[in-house]
């Protein structure tokens, strides 16, 4: 029996991992490049006010992210399902925002939802056949 094939199986998880941060890494950067190209232009084209507000509801956009791919990274390990705490940070963004009248609710909310277009992206570039990429 050779080596290589008892080793496999070892290095399968690790690769299956790497996979999974090297994705995790790509839905942060066009995240991250898609909410300042927005900020900008809400910013000029509304005000800075706006803008801000977008920024706002985009950051926690990324937090929200974050705390979903903590929470896919621990599934295999640790639990069976995925927690729904994180739901939380988005809901007293939106409860905060109702109460102040210096925050805006559509654009946090719109900013909020900038992290679903990494993910529309992602999906697109997976469905294109690999000798257009």
């Amino acid at each position: 029996m050779d080596n290589s094939q008892v080793d496999a199986p070892a290095e399968t998880p690790r690769e299956s991992m790497q996979e999974y941060y090297n994705l995790q890494k790509e839905l942060y950067i066009v995240t991250l490049t898609t909410t300042a190209i927005i900020f900008v232009s809400v910013w000029i084209f509304y005000d800075l006010n706006t803008g801000l507000n977008y920024l706002l509801g985009a950051s926690t956009g990324v937090v929200y992210l974050r705390m979903l791919a903590k929470n896919v990274e621990q599934l295999g390990s640790q639990n069976r399902r995925l927690s729904k705490s994180r739901f939380a940070v988005f809901i007293g963004l939106i409860i905060l925002a109702t109460q102040l009248s210096q925050l805006q609710v559509l654009p946090i909310f719109l900013g909020f939802l900038t992290y679903k277009v990494a993910l529309l992206y992602q999906m697109v570039r997976a469905l294109m056949p690999s000798n257009l990429r």
